[in-house]
């Protein structure tokens, strides 16, 4: 009697035990799944664009007159410099780092300045550029939304030449040229928002020499009457830009 006793406290402590021993097992680790992927957005400089510029311009002219036989005379060179406003239109494809364009560009100007002849100080030369236009190819390379480019093509500005009376003011003769040349540029491109960048833009163009006569009846028996003249022009430009590019803002990469 006394060994079944002893057998069944055994077999309740037991069965006593085993919950406790069972609660002291150590939980299952738990493993916190990793964080999605982290995409990084790399800009986008393909496609076509368009956008407006403004800024400052510089042309410089100098004058040389046959007025006797054909004998060149250097008749000097005058400065001048005023705004440009204009805007802008291209297309850009995008290869790895390096981006290559085409642009049109136009502005209207405002470059003026005159000087008195030195053949005949009773005679003003006034020069006047009105207008500039660029035809240009761009490459560049660019850090995700950071782009330098150098650009290069043809230029045309439109010109208007004139007489004027040195003492009077007066206007004598006159001629309106368009002239042909070529043009490089530098330029620094941000793209602050998904599809509008901003730029800083410096342009030099190369119009080399032109030949104009002025013929105005005013003028017979001068000197300057039919005689030719060689007149030079170079233009200097720095613009802003803003541009606004047609598509999203690019892809993406892990």
């Amino acid at each position: 009697m006394k060994k079944f006793w002893l057998g069944t406290v055994g077999v309740l402590a037991l069965g006593m035990a085993a919950p406790a021993s069972a609660a002291d097992l150590a939980a299952r680790p738990y493993t916190k799944a990793p964080p999605p992927p982290v995409v990084a957005p790399i800009y986008d400089w393909s496609g076509f664009y368009i956008g407006a510029n403004g800024g400052w311009g510089s042309a410089h002219n100098c004058w040389d007159v046959t007025p006797f036989g054909g004998v060149l005379f250097n008749d000097g060179c005058v400065n001048r410099s005023g705004g440009v406003i204009g805007g802008q239109v291209g297309y850009r494809w995008q290869a790895n780092q390096f981006v290559f364009g085409l642009e049109g560009q136009g502005d209207w100007a405002s470059l003026r300045g005159s000087h008195v002849s030195l053949l005949d100080p009773t005679l003003t030369e006034r020069t006047r550029v009105d207008g500039i236009g660029l035809f240009t190819g761009q490459i560049g390379y660019a850090w995700n939304a950071a782009l330098l480019y150098l650009k290069g093509g043809a230029a045309v500005t439109s010109n208007r030449f004139d007489l004027l009376g040195t003492l009077t003011g007066l206007g004598l003769a006159s001629v309106d040229t368009t002239r042909w040349g070529g043009t490089v540029g530098v330029g620094f491109e941000y793209g602050f928002a998904p599809n509008w960048s901003l730029a800083f833009e410096y342009d030099h163009l190369f119009m080399g020499n032109a030949n104009d006569t002025f013929n105005n009846t005013v003028l017979v028996g001068h000197p300057f009457f039919n005689a030719l003249n060689r007149i030079s022009e170079d233009v200097d430009m720095v613009t802003v830009r803003f541009n606004y590019r047609f598509g999203g803002y690019g892809v993406s990469r892990y």
